[in-house]
């Protein structure tokens, strides 16, 4: 056989792939989403999202998330804001004002899409709020909220770094821009965003900008927005100080007022408990709590950082996955501690009143206020974050002869009698074992530390790659204005770069802010 023959045999041995081609499954297409895949009855009482004329977009997000009725801020704001009207709304944490305010911007940003060239760092809308793990909060609702919509949204926060945040500015629009007032006068110092063409401004918990000095920051903000008249303003505050009214005077223009008071918080779902003790028997009772049956997923607040980091090397003594959130955690340790505390790996979460202001975990059974927090308005935060999502929970709180006095004014606030037992009641409540052990509290330091985040325990951390350098020739804005002294100025402010947050790379766990909140009343 010659070559040429043995070349034809082979060449007819192998299969001839051409001549059956495969052909490529192909995906098939869902139908179309429609409201008829949304049905929620009508509730008397209750207002139903469906009873807006909210875009179909939009609506799908609403039914991903499962919501189906409008709370009361909710129910009595959208009437008012999806006219284009301005609002001064008072409501507490865990009412659901977010998503009020998230619900008007979006439907607007839809009705009105811009046809024109648009400029990158161009924000259609602001929201401020006063602490990181707020802005970044609002900024995943954001996104949870318009992942059907293509509107893209960033969220700007100091402790991360600057360099990520404005490479996302650069490569992507803005639609919806969220953040604290020093990074956001950071980015507007240096010219890599631009505020005016802002349609909606959202101020959230303008008390307790307030609180934290950046009422000035806030100002310079609003002065490069569009005027009051072409820009809808939308302002939240827990409540109606005079200081409060004469800002919203300012920045709005005729408002609607519309008062959720604390009484409407859904507390009905909140068994609170109060325990007499003293201060050497604390910790001792606290053991006993979290060694119950029922104790599942628990925070435990303290109005100090010193406090929390003795509570927290204590509990981690004895053998419990307890995480720390204080303003004396670098950033990115905060962003894994939390996610750590909502997907059940860590237990406890011992805290300051500045992760309060922003921790949405779902399941959390029980809220121990260590200390009595000195606003009573931090009550109602502290305990909400139990009871969420139609769930039960429980608060306990130590009253002690140092915080005692601070039960009334919280009384005053919700406007009942909070029931006082004494910690003998505590093994039936509880169903906790008999030994509590024998640690005192002696050594959980009661002395006045005002927690404010120390910026050179920033420091760069290899596996998150987050890198925070001094940027001296960026305006201190807190200093330029006057107004916060050192101990007031977290690392918001722009004194180093921090990092934004885009919508494709938001960290779901958050982080606590740069300054505790209870520091201005707290320190020494």
């Amino acid at each position: 056989m010659t070559l040429t023959e043995q070349a034809e045999q082979l060449k007819d041995s192998v299969p001839d792939t051409k001549a059956t081609p495969t052909r490529p499954r192909r995906r098939r297409r869902s139908p179309p989403w429609s409201l008829e895949q949304f049905v929620v009855e009508p509730c008397e009482g209750k207002a139903r999202f469906h009873d807006f004329e909210l875009p179909l977009k939009l609506m799908r997000g609403v039914a991903a998330l499962g919501f189906e009725y409008c709370t009361p801020i909710q129910a009595a704001s959208l009437p008012y804001t999806l006219n284009g009207h301005d609002i001064v709304g008072k409501a507490q944490t865990g009412t659901g004002k977010t998503a009020a305010f998230l619900l008007s911007i979006v439907t607007d940003l839809l009705n009105h899409p811009i046809e024109d060239e648009r400029f990158l760092g161009e924000a259609r809308s602001l929201i401020l709020a006063p602490t990181r793990e707020l802005a970044l909060q609002i900024a995943e609702d954001a996104v949870q909220l318009t992942r059907f919509t293509g509107l893209k949204v960033h969220a700007l926060v100091g402790g991360m770094e600057y360099a990520k945040q404005l490479k996302r500015l650069e490569t992507t629009h803005c639609d919806i821009l969220v953040g604290t007032p020093g990074r956001l006068l950071d980015f507007a110092n240096n010219r890599d965003i631009y505020l005016d063409q802002v349609e909606a401004l959202v101020i959230d918990e303008a008390d307790r900008m307030l609180d934290m000095g950046f009422i000035p920051q806030v100002r310079r903000l609003v002065r490069l927005t569009p005027k009051n008249c072409d820009r809808q303003t939308m302002l939240y505050s827990a409540t109606f100080t005079q200081d409060v009214l004469r800002l919203a005077e300012q920045w709005t223009e005729q408002p609607a007022q519309i008062e959720i008071g604390a009484d409407r918080i859904a507390t009905d779902s909140v068994e609170q408990k109060i325990y007499i003790t003293t201060a050497d028997e604390k910790f001792q009772l606290l053991n006993l709590i979290l060694s119950g049956d029922n104790v599942e997923s628990v925070m435990v607040f303290a109005n100090r950082r010193d406090i929390c980091r003795n509570l927290h090397d204590k509990l981690r003594k004895k053998g419990l996955k307890v995480g720390l959130l204080s303003g004396d955690v670098p950033q990115t340790r905060r962003i894994k501690t939390l996610e750590g505390f909502k997907n059940g790996s860590t237990r406890v979460m011992v805290a300051t009143d500045v992760a309060g202001r922003g921790i949405h975990v779902d399941g959390v059974s029980h809220v121990i206020n260590y200390t009595l927090p000195e606003e009573p308005e931090d009550y109602v935060h502290r305990i909400g974050r139990t009871g969420r999502a139609g769930r039960t929970g429980i608060s306990i709180s130590f009253a002690c002869e140092d915080d005692a006095f601070l039960l009334e004014p919280i009384e005053k606030l919700l406007g009942q009698k909070l029931n006082c037992t004494m910690p003998d009641d505590l093994l039936s409540d509880m169903g906790a074992p008999g030994a509590a052990g024998t640690d005192s509290d002696s050594d959980v330091s009661q002395q006045s530390v005002p927690d404010v985040e120390d910026t050179s325990n920033l420091t760069s951390v290899a596996d998150d790659a987050v890198s925070v350098e001094a940027k001296p020739e960026v305006l201190d804005v807190g200093e330029a204005d006057g107004v916060m002294p050192d101990s007031e100025i977290s690392d918001d402010a722009p004194k180093a770069p921090a990092t934004p947050v885009g919508v494709d790379d938001i960290d779901t766990s958050s982080n606590a802010d740069d300054t505790d909140p209870t520091s201005n009343s707290n320190s020494a």
